[in-house]
């Protein structure tokens, strides 16, 4: 067979949506910009412990400033993108400006004037401007994709992410070797500017822009009370990303401490998960097709976390520990897309287009909010009962998170429902009583 035969045989068995150019030209410019971030997500703490030397102090401060946007901004980011309309425009300009602050930082050591303090305004304002990007990014998705196909659609960005996870440390880390950390920052910030640039190149309908007006900011948080279904599943996962932000937290400390595990068997284990990642984000359209969205979704809220209870179970000889790891980091990557893809299938489904950035901000408040003190929390309780009894309680602790779903509609939701299905009635005022 030919090298084009090949090509077109491969094309021909591609999901449906990448044969449409607009959402081919996002897809490209999401999946660019994703790997980009991962090697940040290395290249970042790398810049600070070798060229700046910073210690676990400085760390703890560099770890919050990027993750603080989300607790500050996402309510109010929802609407400004809601009134301002012109989603994409503000999604090019996000972009653009995370690509500027990312090659600040190799221009600066390049000068021999690279300081803590400008990576973590550097990270802090990359943080705000992701905000920004993703609360369009919620409207402009569903503008871009037909209700029948969000799981597709949902598949292959998450499917990206996964490959993301699996390829860009490993590419991160070879880059800081060859170059510096640094420098590496410049195929972030070229990555930025790839998806400006697809993003420039579609020009779907959106949503018109939202009328200003009194209690707007409110809004988001109100359908999200309201919705027999956005209330449990945000419960859901924001106990679940809590007490995973915990183990996350510790679990490189127990396993190089505890466990004596190597720097390089640890990345392979770290591997174990985007691999697992990369096989949900392939079968998760196949579940939800067999079983129903709902309770695909109450599967992955399972399937994620509860893997992990095997890390802190793992002891004996260090190949028992090491296919214990292995299992726990690839099941949980399974299960970690399995809920995501289904997630953001359920909120495409029922968040109305006048209210989307709203709620997702709203969403992504509460959602990313619980990270920073998560993190925070799982170094304080290891401190003070131990590594492994910390890890025990944080892993059981998550997987119980799918207990918000139980009394809930979405265990027997077999198909997506609509906005208005998801939601329960405003209670009336109540009058006075006389006195």
């Amino acid at each position: 067979m030919s090298t084009a035969t090949a090509v077109r045989a491969l094309a021909a068995r591609a999901p449906a949506l990448l044969h449409e150019t607009q959402f081919r030209r996002y897809w490209t410019g999401q999946t660019v910009s994703l790997f980009g971030d991962e090697v940040t997500y290395l290249a970042v703490p790398l810049a600070a412990v070798l060229v700046l030397h910073t210690g676990p102090t400085g760390m703890g401060w560099l770890r919050f400033a990027g993750l603080l946007p989300a607790l500050l901004f996402s309510l109010h980011g929802g609407v400004w993108a809601d009134r301002r309309g012109r989603r994409r425009q503000a999604m090019i300009a996000a972009d653009l400006g995370r690509a500027a602050l990312m090659a600040s930082v190799p221009l600066a050591y390049a000068l021999g004037v690279l300081t803590f303090a400008q990576l973590c305004v550097v990270v802090f304002a990359v943080g705000t401007l992701a905000v920004a990007f993703d609360v369009c990014n919620a409207t402009l998705f569903v503008s871009l994709v037909d209700r029948e196909s969000y799981v597709t659609g949902s598949s292959l960005v998450s499917g990206s992410r996964a490959f993301s996870f699996m390829a860009g440390p490993s590419a991160g880390g070879l880059l800081v070797q060859l170059l510096a950390a640094p420098l590496a920052l410049l195929v972030d910030a070229a990555s930025y500017v790839v998806s400006a640039w697809q993003l420039a190149r579609i020009a779907p309908e959106e949503p018109p822009a939202v009328p200003r007006g009194r209690g707007r900011l409110t809004e988001g948080l109100r359908f999200v009370g309201r919705s027999a279904l956005l209330r449990p599943m945000l419960a859901c996962v924001a106990t679940i990303n809590l007490f995973n932000f915990a183990f996350s937290t510790l679990v490189v400390l127990y396993a190089v401490d505890g466990l004596g595990l190597n720097t390089g068997t640890l990345g392979l284990v770290i591997g174990a998960g985007a691999l697992g990642g990369l096989l949900g984000s392939v079968i998760s359209g196949r579940i939800v097709r067999a079983i129903g969205i709902g309770p695909a979704l109450t599967l992955g809220a399972v399937a994620f976390p509860a893997p992990l209870v095997l890390v802190p179970m793992a002891g004996g000889p260090k190949p028992l520990v090491l296919t214990a790891f292995f299992a726990a980091e690839f099941a949980a990557g399974l299960g970690v897309m399995l809920l995501d893809i289904t997630a953001d299938t359920l909120k495409a489904a029922v968040i109305p287009n006048a209210l989307r950035s709203r709620v997702s901000g709203a969403f992504r408040m509460v959602n990313y909010g619980v990270r920073p003190l998560g993190a925070l929390g799982g170094g304080l309780l290891g401190s003070a009962i131990g590594l492994r009894p910390a890890l025990w309680a944080v892993t059981v602790a998550a997987a119980l998170g799918a207990l918000w779903l139980l009394p809930s509609p979405i265990p027997r939701l077999r198909h997506l429902p609509k906005p208005e299905e998801s939601l329960q009635p405003e209670q009336p005022e109540q009058p006075a009583r006389p006195v």
